[in-house]
């Protein structure tokens, strides 16, 4: 394999230019077929929410590395882009074996992952009218609200919803987020 390499690159230099040398150099692979790319797909692969609509029988395939800008400049941007993800239904990884895949809402993971500076952008989404968006941004809340550097602060408080993902929840559930927000919006602004 390394002897073909070599050779490839010399017919690249050969041939003269360094446009044709970017070229030969990146690694070429036939188009799988819609059944080899699902049965090779990655185990983060994007695909359509439930009960949405595709125009294609074939999945919709995707890195959910795909789906991440290439640069942030402060948490605060990080967050602002994924708070505006929320709402997008396809915005979904999924996880698990194959007859039990689960989907992760990348948006709102992240969310959480960055912690206390998507909290306020996540309170201003709260009263959204999109029941899905309204509640992957509970879920974002849950758990952003236990990022360590708060939880000193809210003596080990965070918003502690009963029942999350599931839209028919979402009345309680903001209830329960503006209940922790009225007692501890002071931690979160300081």
């Amino acid at each position: 394999m390394q002897r073909s390499g070599v050779l490839i690159w010399a017919v690249c230099i050969g041939m003269g230019g360094s446009l044709l040398l970017a070229g030969c150099a990146s690694e070429q692979r036939p188009t799988p077929t819609p059944n080899q790319a699902v049965a090779e797909a990655p185990p983060n692969t994007v695909q359509p929410a439930l009960g949405t609509a595709t125009n294609s029988s074939a999945p919709v395939i995707a890195m959910t590395s795909d789906w991440v800008p290439p640069l942030f400049v402060s948490p605060e941007e990080e967050a602002s882009y994924y708070v505006s993800r929320l709402a997008d239904q396809r915005f979904v990884a999924s996880y698990g074996d194959r007859d039990n895949p689960r989907p992760w809402y990348i948006a709102a993971e992240r969310l959480g992952e960055i912690g206390l500076p998507a909290i306020p952008l996540l309170f201003s989404r709260l009263d959204t009218s999109d029941a899905y968006e309204q509640m992957l941004v509970l879920y974002a809340l849950q758990l952003a609200t236990q990022d360590p550097q708060l939880m000193v602060r809210t003596g080990s408080e965070y918003v502690q919803l009963g029942s999350v993902l599931d839209p028919a929840r979402n009345a309680e559930n903001v209830a329960t987020a503006r209940q922790w927000w009225q007692k501890h919006a002071e931690q979160v602004t300081r």
